[in-house]
């Protein structure tokens, strides 16, 4: 049974940091892309980050500068470090797990970016 559980979510003033992970389960993590969506309140799910599985990372223009994706095959583990939050980077982010034609999906950890 494949999981992607994800943690580090929470409330957060602007202009400050989050650390996301993603701990997946049940996959060869190794041959797996992985990556983070958003989606706000009213919103479509955006891609914010992808990284392939040799380690190459994209970006959303919103984010490139400010995010950093990673990933830790000994841990299967993707991580999102989130700097100089936006109130606008406020979101549901959702891990996915990309390898051919199958993707699979976290449930999802609240980020919320206010004073």
């Amino acid at each position: 049974q494949v999981q992607l559980v994800e943690s580090g979510g929470g409330l957060v003033q602007p202009g400050g940091s989050l650390r996301l992970s993603c701990a997946a389960s049940g996959i060869i993590f190794d041959v797996y892309a992985m990556g983070w969506y958003h989606q706000a309140p009213g919103k479509q799910r955006e891609l914010v980050a992808h990284i392939t599985s040799g380690g190459r990372p994209n970006y959303a223009d919103s984010v490139r500068g400010r995010f950093t994706i990673s990933r830790d095959n000994a841990k299967n583990t993707v991580y999102l470090q989130m700097n100089s939050l936006k109130p606008e980077d406020t979101a549901v982010y959702y891990c996915y797990a990309r390898h051919n034609w199958y993707t699979y999906w976290g449930q999802g950890t609240q980020v919320t970016v206010s004073s």
